[in-house]
């Protein structure tokens, strides 16, 4: 086995990267990043019906797109079948595994204590009374989980297993392996799950879906990162918005929290606003734009000196890129939806459509359509008709976008242009 510091992520492509193992892939990375070791990847496809290369795909899209880089070309296990056939017929010459019909089993003796110095856990025993006998390679010809894992993780170098506590049971079965095998062991670290907010077990009621779920949704993914890796770590001095590239810096294994964690959707959303406010506009408009596509928009004859524009007056207010294009559709098209209880309370007074019409001939007179002479255009119009300026906004605002709330109205107004704001106006008014 390798000196160098080595770790693994090994997925299994059955199906897409979900919260729990793209958390486990970031913590091995930052793992391997900050001790200057490697980050291997072996792809768990021994399941030859259920693997499919189209999962691989998007696990593998889904780290870069989190922002992991991987060390060498992964390895197949599908492709390693001889291997493992190999190492367990060594154990069957040697004594210590036995012929099941087409299966080979390793047999397990009684009365051993195995002790596994976790990383994260300190301290676990195992007794060898509780496991049965280990199958080594199934009558099928392909290799059990426990026995690959060996094999694999040996060939690679792996100096560090940092994994799930779903795996500590793994844990003992494998050390045997190694000791038959005549290898040591490497270290071990199981990390506490992550649970819903109500402590079950994380499912797609808490949001436990996949990564390609979230990115579609309009989270960035720097943001999902920072996340996932506050849910088993605390960093130094509590800090909570933390790149990737500094988390690495600081990151200590022994550091990593026994206890488990609890996703909260909320906090997520935050830490992504917090990102997208952070974000210089011209990193952020492609990814917007792309949000907007899937979203079902056309953007064909938007241009980015627009959009861009546009994004300034909300970049403050969402916290989620799909959020933009619920809260500025109206920008894209004209038949965006409008909030019927507030047209009923705005626009169904035939003052406020009196007031809304006679503001939009007063705009259509302006020799500038500037914000700042739309604003006074308004007030000037409430003083005179003895009204509060909300009075007048309000119906504005609704018959422009559709919405009782968002950027500043008269903002709102300059940036769509004196025609689509005096139609739109005229319309509610009508």
């Amino acid at each position: 086995m390798s000196d160098r510091f080595t770790v693994r992520f090994a997925p299994s492509p059955t199906g897409y990267l979900h919260l729990g193992s793209a958390r486990t892939a970031l913590f091995n990375w930052l793992c391997a990043r900050h001790a200057g070791g490697r980050f291997l990847l072996r792809i768990e496809d021994t399941d030859r019906v259920r693997s499919d290369v189209k999962f691989l795909e998007e696990i593998l899209a889904d780290m870069k797109w989190l922002g992991l880089d991987w060390d060498g070309e992964p390895i197949f296990q599908s492709r390693r079948f001889d291997l493992y056939r190999e190492k367990a017929e060594g154990l069957l010459r040697a004594g210590p595994a036995y012929k099941e019909g087409e299966a080979i089993l390793y047999k397990v003796v009684p009365g051993r204590t195995v002790v596994i110095e976790d990383m994260i856990h300190g301290r676990i025993t195992f007794e060898t009374e509780n496991f049965k006998d280990q199958v080594l390679i199934k009558s099928d010809g392909s290799p059990a989980y426990n026995f690959s894992c060996v094999v694999d993780d040996a060939a690679q170098g792996i100096t560090h297993i940092l994994r799930g506590d779903d795996h500590i049971t793994n844990t003992p079965k494998q050390v045997l392996f190694y000791e038959a095998l005549g290898l040591t062991p490497p270290r071990f670290g199981h990390m506490p799950l992550i649970m819903g907010p109500d402590g079950a077990k994380l499912s797609k009621r808490h949001g436990g879906v996949s990564v390609t779920e979230y990115r579609n949704e309009g989270f960035l993914p720097e943001a999902l990162a920072n996340y996932l890796i506050l849910l088993g770590w605390t960093p130094p001095d509590s800090i909570e918005i933390l790149p990737l590239a500094e988390a690495a810096k600081l990151f200590e294994i022994e550091a990593m929290n026994d206890v488990q964690a609890k996703f909260d959707i909320q906090k997520l959303k935050w830490m992504n606003g917090e990102y997208i406010m952070k974000k210089p506009s011209v990193g952020l408009r492609p990814l917007l734009k792309d949000q907007l596509r899937r979203d079902g928009f056309d953007l064909s004859a938007v241009s980015d000196d627009f959009l861009g524009r546009i994004l300034e007056l909300y970049q403050i207010r969402i916290k989620t890129l799909r959020e933009f294009g619920e809260l500025a559709d109206f920008f894209f098209k004209d038949d965006f939806p409008v909030d019927e209880e507030a047209r009923g309370k705005y626009l169904a007074p035939s003052s406020n459509r009196d007031n809304l019409r006679e503001f939009a001939d007063r705009l259509a007179r302006l020799d500038e359509f500037k914000h700042d002479r739309i604003e006074a255009v308004c007030r000037t119009l409430a003083e005179e008709r003895k009204l509060k300026a909300a009075e007048i906004i309000h119906p504005a605002r609704l018959a422009v976008s559709g919405k009782t709330k968002g950027a500043g109205l008269f903002e709102i107004m300059e940036l769509l242009g004196r025609d689509r704001t005096i139609q739109r106006m005229r319309g509610a008014a009508s």
